[in-house]
């Protein structure tokens, strides 16, 4: 049964579409232009998150009536939508150097980046960005960085998904060690100090030998149980490493299972 198209689409697109096929919209000009909606969504996104915006709330701060909103976009996810693609475009894509290792470490430093500046597109789940100009010009930056090492297309995709992935994660371990240290109102170092006696107490009887030894080593060297920033470096030149060895041939080649294969268990 066929769908009806993606009502974001065209707002995606409105920049870029053909002058008649620009949204259009019926009775008096509007006080705001869709980009200053989403900017202000952005805005407040940044400040609170995702979890706070609301159109209600959005209609008041930009001084609105909440129904009048919607004449702007028509939904909460759609408003999501413009605003993945709209922060996604403020960052000016840098030119790939000529050698492999740094076009790679770039795809996953973007990435990285633009995640710790709008930690809320973490959590925008459920939206389609790559269907957006600023998205789809960032895919093409994302596959050139790795055109060229020798790779299938399918592969060329995997490695893109590979760094982003990782990227990502390493921004969300930060975001919930902030998340934590602010309902705590302690640093990590001080959540641990605070506690570490009582959890020698709990722990007496047990025997841990390698996590006590490695976890003297990360705590002496962090003064934390992690250190994000030292997990990307370390993470990200481990998946490079991998990934251009793969791409020379000089990695062992594993294909992975079918999908089948997976219900199958």
């Amino acid at each position: 049964m066929p769908h009806d198209p993606d009502p974001s689409l065209r707002l995606l697109w409105r920049h870029a579409a053909p002058e008649q096929e620009r949204p259009r919209r019926r009775g008096p000009k509007q006080r705001l232009t869709v980009d200053e909606v989403v900017d202000a969504a952005i805005e407040l996104a940044d400040a609170e998150g995702l979890d706070a915006l609301s159109m209600r709330g959005l209609a008041g701060r930009l001084g609105l009536a909440a129904m009048t909103l919607y004449t702007y976009v028509p939904s909460r996810k759609d408003l999501i939508v413009l605003m993945v693609d709209q922060a996604l475009g403020r960052t000016a894509l840098p030119e790939l150097p000529d050698e492999p290792r740094r076009r790679l470490e770039l795809v996953a430093r973007v990435e990285y980046d633009d995640c710790r500046a709008h930690p809320w597109l973490l959590d925008a789940a459920g939206v389609r960005p790559w269907l957006g100009p600023n998205a789809a010009d960032r895919y093409e930056w994302q596959l050139t960085a790795v055109d060229g090492l020798g790779l299938g297309d399918l592969e060329t995709d995997q490695t893109v998904a590979l760094l982003v992935g990782f990227a990502g994660n390493i921004a969300r371990a930060e975001q919930r060690v902030r998340h934590a240290e602010h309902e705590s109102g302690m640093t990590e170092r001080e959540w641990w100090e605070a506690n570490a006696g009582t959890l020698g107490e709990l722990m007496a009887g047990r025997s841990y030998p390698l996590a006590g030894r490695v976890g003297q080593a990360v705590g002496e060297a962090y003064q934390a149980a992690g250190d994000p920033a030292r997990e990307l470096e370390f993470g990200l030149a481990r998946i490079i490493d991998g990934v251009l060895a793969h791409a020379a041939g000089t990695a062992p080649r594993h294909e992975p299972p079918a999908p089948e294969s997976y219900h199958q268990r």
